[in-house]
């Protein structure tokens, strides 16, 4: 089937396999590998892109699903080349991360979730977390890096 999306602001037209899914469609037609695929059962969260600026699981979404839609990943979080997206900048400043694996997919959700929400606590921050797993951190970097990217406006 032909499928025409715009990915981070550039759109591809392809033919692929009606149940090729948006997470194979990014990595290996596309390339870009940022988006990372963990249990693929929607579960962990580490699949997540924007969809028309809302949070999907990738590995749960069909390429074909995206026709005439505009899908961002964490490729295109990027304001321009060698800057960081503020919610990322907090990741880097707070230890947010450790392996990485995962963080594609919590800032993926985060961005729409701060975009709505400029001034969470932090059990609104956990909750909108629930849906992610880290196996490394133990949340409560991720936790400061929210806080400090909500205190810096970083919900953009």
């Amino acid at each position: 089937m032909k499928v025409t999306v715009a990915v981070n602001g550039t759109y591809y037209t392809r033919e692929v396999e009606p149940r090729l899914l948006l997470s194979d469609f990014l990595r290996h037609e596309l390339g870009l590998t940022g988006t990372h695929v963990g249990c693929e059962h929607g579960v962990c969260g580490a699949c997540t892109v924007l969809v028309d600026g809302q949070a999907v699981r990738s590995c749960l979404t069909f390429a074909v699903q995206m026709d005439g839609a505009a899908v961002t990943t964490v490729e295109g979080l990027t304001p321009a080349e060698g800057e960081l997206h503020p919610l990322q900048e907090a990741f880097r400043e707070a230890h947010g991360l450790q392996c990485g694996f995962c963080t594609a997919g919590f800032l993926m959700t985060l961005v729409p979730y701060l975009a709505e929400h400029p001034n969470p606590s932090e059990a609104e921050i956990r909750e909108a977390l629930s849906g992610n797993i880290c196996r490394c951190t133990g949340y409560q970097n991720i936790v400061k890096a929210v806080q400090l990217a909500a205190a810096k406006g970083g919900g953009r």
